[in-house]
């Protein structure tokens, strides 16, 4: 499979999970971005990293960020404790505690690598709570959306061989049987 192939669909998934403005959701402005780069082409999680593959994923969701005008977030491996990778200035203003270590190909992934270099001066950190998430290849990245993520179903089920799995967060509907969620009478 070709890399602009993988970028093609990279970018449809972005566009297809962000573009859907349903009311009830929380606006997209943090994306966490999980992809294994072995799954896309056709291995096993973890044992066949192709930087290409994550390089294809990164720059498409980049370019998205810049049309779409939402921050994303890429997530590391485990041998990172799943660290995020983002621009400098987008994690300190939302104040995020920045950590020490530099992504690299088998210690961090594909996807983390390539974003690192793309980036303008991206740094790690540990932990968010993105708006909306995109999972390449059942990277699970759970840990860093909001407490309330709804499953959004794409159009597009894969990214060349990997399962791509997306969410989207809403706020909490809290109260009880009085309660009302809708401004309607």
């Amino acid at each position: 499979m070709e890399a602009n192939e993988i970028y093609n669909q990279a970018a449809q998934a972005v566009r297809e999970l962000i573009g859907e403005d349903r009311p009830h959701f929380n606006p997209v402005r943090l994306l966490v971005v999980g992809c294994s780069s072995s799954e896309i082409a056709g291995g096993v999680i973890g044992h066949e990293s192709t930087y290409e593959y994550g390089d294809a994923v990164a720059r498409a969701v980049l370019d998205q960020a810049r049309k779409m005008d939402f921050a994303p977030a890429f997530q590391c491996c485990e041998h990172l404790n799943r660290a995020l990778v983002m621009e400098r200035a987008e994690a300190e203003r939302r104040g995020y505690e920045i950590v020490c270590a530099v992504p690299r190909k088998k210690a961090g992934g594909s996807l983390a690598t390539a974003a690192w270099k793309r980036m303008n001066h991206p740094v790690l950190v540990e932990r968010i709570q993105a708006d909306a998430g995109l999972d390449v290849g059942l990277t699970l990245i759970g840990m860093h959306l909001r407490s309330v993520a709804v499953p959004v179903r794409l159009q597009l089920g894969h990214i060349g061989c990997a399962v791509v799995t997306a969410a989207r967060t809403r706020p909490k509907l809290i109260g009880g049987e009085r309660a009302q969620y809708t401004e309607e009478d």
